[in-house]
């Protein structure tokens, strides 16, 4: 099976484009191209990760945490030991990371669903990219050129769609000025002219570029040029989880299964975890997720389950129960889930998660 087989079905599983834009996420390491037979699944990349893949004869690796985060001025066995030997191994890499986090299905249901959570839903709302729709009024015959315009300055693209427009036709009116040079009409006439209504999506980022390129090719003088803003919603993708128990338990006994299900001994508690309260309303966040608080405690959670929390966001959640459970500790309960979904999604691969991928802190 090839690498880019596998990395399309990781990229339909946790689209690369929900990751956060500070992430590095996809296909870090190796040929697309390249053949493998067996995938093997961790948090971390590391020496212990590396020999384990060798030993099963692992052709790739899918590292939750990227191993490259920024970008790499040199690939040698000092500079960037680890990425220079899963090279040498030909063990190609694929990290998805905040794209898992965020998507139905990812690190934050399976962390959810540990607890009992059946219908949860996101803490924060997933809104993409900052999208603008852009309109421009053009001449029939000019149709086709305008818009290859906008498509060429990045306009248009659409998930794997690219070249994406709608148009209507229509009746545009106006009156030039004795000053104005029209392509139509002359001064102080008023002109009604068949025109066609060209609109497309683009980035935000983009948007200025677009409309230079239409201004541009535009037979026009002043040709209208609308820009709206506009946001995605995907349905049920976004960070952490939230929702109700279908009965309410003692704290004792949400804690217990909390264990369980991560695999750790210990918890860090913070908030109102001094008496053995019942627990109705129950939030998460896998990973580094100490942040959600406020928006867990707004929507009335009672506990809250995170990888890990930084001291003053603790002290200033005193009024729900705070767990943390280690940050790759409330991540790596998914990977058994994820490997499930691959071995039946992608027939002939053989899919393991790593056991000896492990937290970097112990409690002794």
């Amino acid at each position: 099976m090839k690498i880019k087989e596998i990395c399309k079905v990781l990229e339909d599983i946790a689209p690369a484009s929900f990751a956060e834009d500070w992430d590095n996420v996809g296909l870090l390491v190796g040929d697309a191209e390249a053949s493998t037979d067996r995938l093997m699944l961790c948090i971390d990349l590391s020496e212990e990760v590396i020999a384990e893949a060798r030993q099963a004869k692992a052709g790739m690796l899918m590292c939750y945490h990227p191993p490259i985060f920024k970008p790499l001025s040199r690939v040698t066995a000092d500079a960037c030991p680890l990425v220079f030997k899963a090279l040498k191994s030909n063990i190609a890499i694929y990290s998805m990371h905040t794209s898992f986090d965020v998507v139905p299905g990812g690190s934050n249901d399976v962390l959810a669903r540990a607890m009992g959570l059946k219908k949860a839903q996101p803490i924060e709302d997933y809104c993409g990219q900052s999208l603008v729709k852009i309109a421009v009024y053009t001449p029939p015959d000019e149709l086709s050129r305008v818009a290859n315009a906008a498509f060429a300055a990045g306009a248009g693209r659409l998930g794997n769609y690219y070249d994406c427009a709608f148009f209507s036709h229509g009746i545009g009116t106006f009156c030039p000025n004795p000053k104005a040079r029209p392509t139509v009409g002359s001064a102080d006439k008023h002109e009604a002219v068949e025109e066609v209504k060209l609109e497309f999506i683009a980035p935000l980022a983009l948007a200025g570029h677009v409309c230079s390129a239409l201004r541009e090719t535009h037979s026009y003088e002043e040709p209208a040029i609308d820009v709206v803003p506009m946001r995605q919603f995907p349905k049920g993708t976004g960070m952490g989880r939230i929702g109700r128990l279908e009965r309410p338990v003692r704290l004792s006994t949400l804690l217990t299964k909390v264990k369980k299900a991560t695999g750790v001994s210990h918890l860090l508690l913070a908030g109102a975890a001094k008496k053995d309260i019942k627990i109705s309303t129950v939030a998460c966040g896998a990973g580094s997720c100490g942040s959600l608080y406020k928006k867990a405690l707004a929507n009335g959670a009672e506990f809250y389950l995170t990888g890990e929390m930084r001291h003053h966001d603790a002290l200033a959640a005193s009024k729900m129960v705070v767990a943390c459970v280690g940050h790759s500790n409330s991540e790596r309960l998914s990977l058994d889930d994820l490997a499930k979904r691959l071995t039946m999604m992608l027939k002939g691969l053989k899919t393991q998660v790593s056991r000896r991928d492990h937290d970097p802190f112990v409690i002794s």
